[in-house]
């Protein structure tokens, strides 16, 4: 072990400026980079996908168009479930690992527990539920997209209601119809088109997906894992686990698939890719406005050598979700809001000295000359973001 490289944290800040494409030397010129340097872009907050790309594209490639493009004219991007029964945004080429290393273990366990669900809640079995599959999937056939409400009209069962919960507190009535997409969009079948109205709706229209390669899950996890490690290395064990979500068993097994390489971090031991060069050179001075849920402030467990412990509670939710961030050398150095008059609020939680100011200063209103007449609101909120949003200094 006395050749085990040591990856000091600044070290590990340059390769997340140049890798996560955030120094202004590294920035990309399309969305379909910046996916494939990410890997996967949380998709729970649609808004949280275009953002995340606004921060990364060099000056004059316009961010609304280059997603739209991406994810659905060239399929380039992909919107679905993966790591941890989260959705994502992933590189269409990456699609059938993450379905079947991540997606399709999610899947088997969301229809069981909605058929468990519907026996307990109403008279519906899995014989309905398999026609009722039919008929929205020859539906969407016909119509190319519609809509859950759109396919509602249509598929009269997707109207059907069932008790949730019986005899608990949380006893209520729900419709089926977001389960039973839900269930399709899981198991690859269907797939989210594009929005109905702007790119920061959630209403998504549904469209049948082309079906994915079968994988083999072990090799799928390898692939899946490695693609990370090449952006996100080194990370440890305890990293890799919580992003992917997987039984430790299974991350390690990927791990020796890939040739994964120890080095020493600060607090234990990360993985590299064999391949993963030596010292990465600092790029130039950067910053950086984040959105919530952006997946360089969420990519890692440990977090202690871009974040400050102390800043955690103003930055992060209850849930661990983040809010918008404001970046400086790879640092998180404060968050953002913005307030209903179309304004970037900020403010530093920790004095990174008068370069820094005049870079995130410039950051913030290259940011609001972008949003322009749009608003944004994240989805999980945050102590600092709704702390700014409605005036504070």
């Amino acid at each position: 072990m006395g050749d085990t490289r040591f990856i000091d944290a600044a070290e590990r800040r340059a390769r997340l400026g140049v890798r996560h494409r955030l120094a202004g030397s590294a920035r990309a010129t399309s969305a379909a980079e910046v996916g494939g340097a990410l890997v996967a872009l949380h998709g729970t907050d649609p808004a949280s996908v275009f953002l995340a790309v606004a921060a990364r594209l060099t000056e004059g490639v316009g961010p609304v168009g280059a997603v739209e493009r991406a994810l659905y004219e060239d399929g380039a991007l992909v919107r679905m479930h993966g790591m941890r029964h989260t959705v994502f945004v992933v590189p269409s080429s990456l699609a059938a690992a993450v379905q079947a290393s991540t997606t399709r273990p999610a899947a088997v366990r969301e229809r069981a527990t909605l058929l468990r669900h519907l026996a307990v809640g109403s008279s519906f079995d899995e014989a309905w539920l398999a026609e009722t599959e039919r008929l929205v999937l020859a539906e969407l056939a016909v119509r190319g997209e519609a809509t859950g409400a759109e396919l509602g009209e249509t598929v009269p069962r997707l109207r059907s209601t069932y008790v949730y919960g019986p005899g608990t507190r949380q006893e209520g009535v729900q419709s089926v119809a977001s389960r039973v997409l839900r269930v399709l969009g899981m198991e690859g079948r269907i797939v989210r088109g594009r929005p109905q109205g702007t790119w920061t709706s959630s209403r998504f229209r549904w469209a049948l997906a082309e079906a994915h390669p079968e994988r083999d899950p072990a090799g799928a996890r390898a692939e899946l894992l490695g693609q990370w490690l090449g952006a996100c290395g080194p990370a440890t064990e305890a990293d890799l686990t919580w992003w992917t979500g997987w039984k430790v068993t299974d991350v390690r097994t990927a791990l020796a698939a890939v040739g994964a390489v120890p080095v020493t971090v600060d607090g234990g031991t990360g993985f590299v890719l064999p391949d993963d060069p030596g010292p990465v050179p600092e790029p130039e001075p950067w910053a950086a406005l984040l959105p919530a849920l952006d997946p360089t402030a969420m990519g890692w467990q440990g977090r202690d050598w871009y974040l400050d412990g102390d800043h955690r509670a103003a930055l992060y939710d209850r849930s661990g979700n983040v809010g918008p961030t404001v970046w400086w050398n790879g640092r998180i150095v404060g968050g953002w809001a913005q307030r209903p008059d179309g304004s970037v609020a900020h403010r530093l939680l920790a004095d990174a000295g008068a370069e820094a100011e005049r870079a995130i200063g410039a950051e913030a209103a290259r940011l609001a000359e972008w949003l322009g007449d749009v608003r944004v609101t994240p989805r999980f909120r945050t102590p600092l973001e709704k702390e700014l949003s409605s005036g504070g200094q």
